[in-house]
């Protein structure tokens, strides 16, 4: 029989070999060896575990061919049956490695009903999380082999916020259990084959745009090209005096203070409400939310008009932020639309939910939230989402620019609270630039100015 040659690992893809977790993460930057590890992995665990079943997945199936395919027949000739149309090679113990595609969720239709003992996700930031998750859930079987998911990755692209979250923040929701997670950090210059093969490589990195540079030669997660909104920042080191961050703590919020509602309708995709609160000075808090998603991301809970509108009603009656308080609200004008009969806009009004239209031009919409984003001379931005809303902080570093309108965001992404929010910002214009200074009004009596230091503001658990 033919022998299998591995090749030698350099530092970092031992690690990845030898990390048990059920999720691990490896790369973070160009040029780390990922593809090579992977192709390696599987060919271990295919002779270490007879019978296993694995699967290989990248965006494109010309990436899949080029970075996978084309190379495993080479390797393994004379040792694995490839059957083209299933894209699986079988080895002589039984154990498989399956090759898929996922350039869009149509895509996923293919892995319906399939199970597999560990996947990898190669390049998986170029996938989306709803995407990732659903191949995830593949993983799946009675049986002792390991039951493992890898993915390599970069900063940018549509899971980028999802990794990110994940292995870098290490910010875990209900049902994710931290202990399943590591993440194997691996640059260029560990990549030892690739700098004796190609030392012209890392200056190509060297020479690009300051953002890209950043994140594939250094694996900057902070900041990725063809991020759409690069100015929100959610830094915890700006809870203490709300500089540098647009995401601070929530609290009571004063009595004096306007408050206003957003709307964005879904029912197969997700709905969006936001309730705003405007200082004296005009900076805008964005203080609760209502967003009808399930657990998959861009998936809408499927309520009819009246049931949002009942729960929207019922906030309102019963939180004490809200409670008494005159709401005005702002929509997308399709709401009015009666050619199927009462208008979205009409039902609200039955259960006393009103609102007014909303300008909906998308370019300057965008242009107010990224003027209300961005942070003054001293730090200090006109907008400050209240940690509570995670739809908001979950949905908007996610999105990124579309592909045939520079100005515009990618409108297939899940934008629905991006939406609401520039219908409320544009109710509200404001210019660029502002005054690096702002002077605290005596009659603030609970000293709310958002120049103030934090430490005089009560926290409020939602």
């Amino acid at each position: 029989m033919k022998e299998m040659i591995i090749g030698t690992p350099n530092e970092k893809q031992l690690l990845f070999m030898k990390e048990r977790h059920r999720h691990i993460a490896f790369g973070g930057a160009r040029g780390g060896g990922k593809s090579w590890a992977v192709r390696a992995k599987a060919k271990l665990m295919c002779m270490r575990y007879p019978g296993i079943r694995i699967l290989i997945v990248r965006r494109t199936y010309p990436e899949l061919y080029n970075n996978h395919i084309n190379i495993l027949r080479k390797e393994l000739f004379g040792i694995v049956r490839y059957n083209d149309k299933e894209k699986t090679m079988t080895f002589p113990n039984g154990s498989t490695v399956s090759f898929s595609y996922c350039a869009s969720d149509k895509d996923l239709d293919r892995l319906q009903g399939v199970e597999y003992d560990v996947i990898f996700l190669d390049e998986a930031t170029q996938l989306s999380e709803y995407q990732m998750r659903a191949i995830v859930a593949c993983v799946r079987a009675v049986n002792d082999y390991p039951k493992r998911v890898y993915y390599t990755c970069n900063p940018g692209g549509k899971g980028h916020s999802y990794i990110k979250r994940l292995f870098i923040d290490k910010r875990y929701n209900e049902g994710e259990d931290p202990s399943d997670y590591a993440f194997i950090q691996s640059l260029v210059t560990d990549n030892t084959a690739l700098m004796e093969a190609d030392p012209e490589y890392i200056r190509q990195l060297e020479s690009l745009p300051p953002k890209l540079r950043d994140a594939w030669r250094y694996g900057n997660w902070n900041i990725f090209e063809g991020q759409f909104f690069e100015d929100f920042i959610d830094n915890p080191e700006g809870y203490r005096d709300r500089r540098f961050t647009n995401v601070i703590p929530a609290f009571d919020i004063p009595r004096g203070w306007s408050v206003y509602r957003s709307y964005d309708f879904g029912y197969n995709k997700p709905f969006s409400v936001g309730w705003w609160a405007v200082d004296y000075d005009g900076v805008i808090y964005r203080i609760l939310e209502l967003y009808g998603c399930t657990a998959n991301p861009n998936e809408g809970v499927r309520w009819t008009p009246e049931k949002q509108f009942s729960e929207i009603a019922r906030i309102e009656r019963e939180h004490p932020w809200l409670r008494g308080r005159s709401i005005q609200g702002i929509a997308d004008p399709s709401i009015w639309d009666t050619s199927r009969g009462d208008s979205v806009a009409d039902t609200g009004a039955k259960y006393g939910i009103w609102f007014t239209p909303g300008d909906n031009k998308r370019i300057p919409g965008w242009m107010q939230m990224h003027y209300r984003l961005s942070f003054d001379d001293n730090g200090y931005p006109m907008m400050y989402i209240f940690d509570n809303c995670k739809a908001f902080i979950r949905t908007i570093p996610q999105l990124t620019f579309s592909t045939t309108d520079p100005e515009d965001l990618d409108s297939s992404l899940e934008d629905h609270v991006a939406d609401e929010v520039r219908y409320f910002c544009m109710t509200r214009p404001i210019t660029p630039k502002r005054s690096a200074s702002v002077t605290q009004l005596a009659d603030d009596p609970l000293n709310m100015n958002p120049k103030v230091k934090y430490s005089n503001i009560r926290r409020v658990d939602i």
